[in-house]
């Protein structure tokens, strides 16, 4: 595992987290924020996958 792939994890669960504040407070905008902090996790975490790959690649 690397920097990215853990890095990607962690802000996928704090905007889980997020959106759930935003849903028990009824706030749209914190959902939406979270949402969007979701997204960048799963593209950083996809981002570090890439990187392993290719480092076992050129192995």
């Amino acid at each position: 595992m690397n920097k990215d792939q853990i890095e990607g994890k962690l802000k996928n669960i704090g905007g889980k987290i997020q959106e759930g504040v935003g849903d028990l407070i009824d706030s749209p905008e914190q959902e939406a924020k979270g949402l969007a902090k979701q997204g960048e996790g799963k593209v950083q975490e996809k981002v570090g996958d890439l990187k392993e790959a290719a480092k076992i690649a050129t192995k």
